[in-house]
């Protein structure tokens, strides 16, 4: 049994590359997966300032546009991010957006960031998985009726590759969720940096932080982490405005990439038959788009792909890239055809451990078929 994969190349002869997208989300059934007055998440990264290589606006005004032909109520989607870049909290993060191009009036949905203000607005998804049996999805995204996920394809430095497993996982938990997918350390207080504001304990859902005297705070108390309570959600982490708790970033690639695809899991949940997949494998930069930079592609811009089915169009993208020989002038320029260029790219790091792990849990499966358009 196997996935069905659709792919269109960029090349154009009578039509457009817009057009193309259109075919492809209706060959892979748009229609089936919305439905009138359904609230459709559209997700997708709008890109960190300075960086470049993300989807380009104009073709997510055409998946909006489809969205509203079939009577959806389309909305573009993406929760905070858990470093403090241009994206930290919900006031950033849509200037952001809106300055590399996803205002109203050239992509045609409103905005809305999924875990809301500071990541704090998320929703507990129960799951079946080896290392969570509950995650914290984006509230936005959680509550939609259907979504439809945009995913440019990219090298990722923690990951291997950055797909539709990425960008539903890692892209749609919370600020907490996202600590749980980077650490499995415990955080520490930085005592000449806690202020004592006690906000912290306000946020802990296991009552492991209690406010002690300290001489060297101005209010005589600082936060105190007790270790034997502590489960290591990250809700402090993401809650301090002194940086007085430690982001831990101490995880290894391969757990990093089990917790990614049991998060991917849990923003499905509830939406059975109404997600649908297209991938942008275009500008295959050598990092994630969240750095403020992106660096030479690392082969040529292949194609755009599309399926029901996450797991198998991460592994078609992968196989794509894999099939081509490195550009020069890349970071791994002289790589040749058949070699895993993301192995070149991020040595010693298996990208194909999400998708084994996204199978094993019931995301997907990796076997496709890719059909032509």
């Amino acid at each position: 049994m196997a996935a069905v994969v659709w792919f269109t190349n960029l090349r154009t002869g009578n039509t457009s590359l817009l057009d193309k997208v259109a075919r492809l989300l209706k060959n892979t059934g748009l229609e089936a997966v919305i439905a009138p007055r359904d609230l459709v998440a559209i997700k997708l990264h709008f890109g960190e300032t300075g960086n470049m290589a993300y989807i380009r606006p104009p073709f997510v005004r055409r998946v909006v546009d489809l969205v509203k032909d079939r009577g959806g109520r389309p909305f573009l989607t993406d929760a905070n991010t858990l470093y403090v870049g241009t994206r930290a909290n919900s006031v950033d993060h849509l200037e952001t957006a809106i300055r590399n191009g996803f205002d109203y009036a050239v992509a045609g949905a409103p905005l809305i960031i999924a875990d809301g203000l500071t990541g704090k607005d998320y929703v507990k998804v129960p799951i079946p998985g080896q290392h969570f049996k509950e995650v914290n999805i984006g509230s936005a995204a959680y509550h939609a009726d259907a979504m439809v996920v945009m995913s440019h394809f990219k090298c990722h430095e923690l990951t291997g590759f950055g797909g539709a497993v990425k960008n539903m996982g890692m892209g749609l938990g919370s600020r907490s969720g996202k600590q749980q997918m980077h650490s499995d350390v415990l955080p520490k207080i930085k005592e000449d940096k806690c202020t004592g504001c006690a906000k912290c304990t306000e946020w802990c859902p296991s009552d492991a932080i209690e406010m002690q005297p300290w001489e060297g705070n101005k209010k005589g108390q600082k936060a105190y982490i007790l270790d034997k309570k502590c489960w290591g959600c990250g809700e402090c982490t993401v809650t301090c405005q002194f940086n007085a708790i430690r982001v831990s970033w101490r995880t290894t690639p391969e757990a990093a990439q089990e917790k990614m695809a049991e998060y991917a899991l849990g923003a499905i949940q509830g939406k059975t038959g109404k997600v649908i997949y297209i991938s942008f494998v275009t500008n295959v930069s050598p990092d994630c788009d969240c750095f403020g930079h992106n660096d030479h592609p690392i082969v040529q811009d292949i194609g755009i792909l599309s399926s029901l089915d996450p797991v198998a169009l991460d592994k078609a993208c992968y196989d794509l890239v894999n099939a081509q020989p490195a550009l020069a002038g890349s970071v791994i320029e002289g790589c040749s055809t058949g070699e895993d260029k993301f192995q070149m790219v991020h040595p010693g790091i298996n990208p194909l451990i999400q998708l084994q792990h996204a199978e094993k849990i019931g995301l997907g499966i990796m076997q496709y078929e890719l059909r032509r358009i």
